[in-house]
């Protein structure tokens, strides 16, 4: 397999924060572990003749650190993208870690939010294919966006 290229090493971390974000909610383990478990055992390994891609290390601990240091204040802005019928609380448990991650780079990194948006509608993709949830998607993070770095619209 060739080199993966610096692009698509960080989309291969967004992704894998999403899952890591998710599992820690569903299995309780600590950042800390999550981050161990995914870097050793996940980032390029082969699972059933598919060889998972490389991700950014870098992008992918920065992802869940701020999610994990940073989640009241996502999960607010989240739920204010949201219809208010829609907490967060009450929303797809993928959706709820994909919002996280994207919120954590979003707020708390430099990367541009329409960069994030792009890249995090890919991983929603990625994990309900049929496009629904993608324009959901879409709509919430642009909202996150606007609000959280509105100098940059």
């Amino acid at each position: 397999m060739t080199k993966p290229d610096k692009r698509q090493m960080k989309s291969a971390a967004r992704l894998y924060a999403v899952q890591a974000l998710f599992q820690m909610e569903s299995s309780g383990q600590t950042a800390e572990t999550i981050k161990v478990e995914f870097e050793n055992h996940r980032f390029g390994a082969t699972y059933e003749g598919d060889e998972m891609a490389e991700g950014n290390a870098t992008l992918f601990r920065e992802l869940i650190e701020n999610a994990v240091n940073y989640q009241a204040e996502i999960d607010q802005l989240t739920d204010r993208a949201l219809v208010a019928k829609w907490p967060i609380a009450r929303i797809d448990p993928t959706l709820r870690a994909l919002f996280r991650a994207a919120g954590a780079e979003m707020a708390h990194s430099k990367t541009p939010p329409k960069v994030v948006i792009v890249e995090f509608v890919d991983v929603a993709k990625a994990f309900f294919p049929d496009g629904k949830e993608s324009k959901f998607v879409n709509a919430v993070l642009d909202h996150m966006a606007r609000e959280a770095r509105p100098n940059d619209f």
